[in-house]
């Protein structure tokens, strides 16, 4: 719906619009029947007091015996009723048709045609604060000259003050205590956030109204079963590859008394198979244990990797921007990039290592020019033990938990690692961890 796209993003803005505009439409109302009774009736009472006291003084003029007469009725009504008024003689209002202008003219109007019923012209416009008023009489035209304020009451402007200081009144009340309500909800928000890059929460304690606080109790008890359940996993998994290690250890030293022979050899292969995959358990195991992040800077990361697997023969080219800082586990995370480099240096002859900042996140990203992965196998290959090559020949690859530690480690800092193409050919390796 096209509304939605005026509608405030944040909780706040709703909390707030929905307070705010039944206040503005009740006060807009307020006014519109304000004005429309008491506004309109005021005026005409007005209007009606003013026109009887203009038929008045005609009525004083037209018995009036001379020009002193005339002047004494001219001082009444400037001191008793705040009329100035002209005499005209011999002037009349033919060929000036009058055609009322505004309500506070037609209501005049109205009063006049009551209470005179002589021609008249209501002029507001000429002079400020003023009204003008000329009636024609037998002995030619009187012009009264009045204050506007006579006319119109001052209420309606003490009522818009008044609704403008409440309105501003409430609308800060409002946003003082909507922002105290939507306060621990932004914290929750921003504490989930941190639990999903594997950051720890510990000064987090719920707060609010009741269900904001039950909320928060219960993202507490989920973070503690998740910990709780990563915690055992790990430490099954750390102490059944630890168990496992012994009896290998022992058929290795029986194969080694046996001799050579086709069979003894294939028997080692099989050991030795046995051995890296228990190795890749405990690498497994490793990635989810209790290190704490701490802030790492990229680049020197990238530094210790590159320089590692130069150490091990492999074509390394870095280009990593300077200065970009990261909560990272630093041994786990230099653990999914040894992988990744090691990964795509056994399939290729060059690796092109890249970092650098993409909006509010920071992106790695490892090329190599080997043959790459068919698009509908990038997914699977992120599976524990799959592998693209079914022999399972130790000689071309691992165990098949490689990219399964690495995208394992990424996720656990609230990021993502997928797979595409190189620029060049080959496989690229996409990291991308938020700020």
């Amino acid at each position: 719906m096209m509304i939605k796209k005026f509608l405030p993003r944040t909780l706040l803005g709703r909390l707030l619009l929905i307070i705010i505009t039944p206040l503005v439409l009740l006060q807009i109302v307020s006014a519109v029947v304000f004005y429309d009774r008491y506004w309109t009736i005021s005026t005409r009472r007005l209007t009606d007091a003013l026109a009887g006291e203009i038929a008045t003084v005609l009525g004083l003029l037209s018995d009036a015996g001379g020009e002193a007469r005339q002047q004494w009725v001219a001082e009444l009504a400037a001191a008793r009723m705040t009329l100035n008024l002209e005499l005209r003689p011999g002037e009349n209002l033919t060929g000036r048709p009058f055609t009322p202008s505004g309500d506070l003219e037609r209501i005049l109007a109205r009063s006049m045609a009551q209470s005179v019923g002589r021609p008249f012209i209501i002029d507001t416009r000429t002079i400020e604060r003023s009204i003008i008023l000329e009636v024609e009489t037998v002995d030619g035209v009187v012009r009264f000259t009045t204050d506007r304020e006579r006319v119109v009451t001052s209420t309606i402007h003490i009522l818009v003050m008044w609704m403008v200081v409440t309105f501003i009144i409430v609308a800060a009340i409002a946003i003082i205590f909507m922002r105290n309500q939507v306060s621990p909800i932004r914290r929750l928000a921003i504490a989930a956030d941190h639990l999903g890059k594997g950051r720890d929460t510990p000064d987090f304690k719920p707060a609010g109204a009741r269900e904001v606080r039950q909320a928060a109790a219960a993202f507490l008890a989920m973070r503690d079963r998740i910990q709780r359940q990563i915690r055992q996993r790990t430490e099954m998994l750390a102490g059944v590859s630890h168990d496992l290690r012994t009896p290998v250890t022992r058929m290795k030293l029986q194969l080694a008394m046996l001799g050579d022979g086709p069979e003894i050899h294939e028997l080692k292969s099989d050991v030795d198979e046995m051995e890296r995959m228990i190795e890749g358990y405990l690498d497994f195991a490793r990635t989810e244990g209790a290190e704490t992040p701490q802030p790492a800077e990229v680049g020197t990361l990238l530094q210790a990797v590159a320089h590692g697997a130069r150490r091990n023969g492999a074509t390394i080219e870095l280009d990593a921007e300077r200065g970009i800082v990261v909560p990272l586990r630093r041994n786990a995370f230099q653990r999914c990039l040894n992988n990744l480099v090691a990964n795509a240096a056994r399939h290729g002859t060059r690796v092109d290592i890249h970092a650098a900042r993409v909006a509010n996140a920071v992106e790695i990203t490892v090329d190599d020019d080997g043959p790459g992965i068919p698009p509908a196998d990038r997914e699977d290959v992120f599976k524990p033990f799959f592998r693209l090559d079914p022999s399972r020949n130790p000689d071309t690859g691992g165990t098949g938990l490689g990219l399964t530690i690495a995208r394992d480690i990424i996720r656990g800092h609230g990021g993502e690692l997928t797979l595409d193409d190189a620029p060049g050919g080959g496989l690229r390796a996409r990291i991308r961890l938020p700020l």
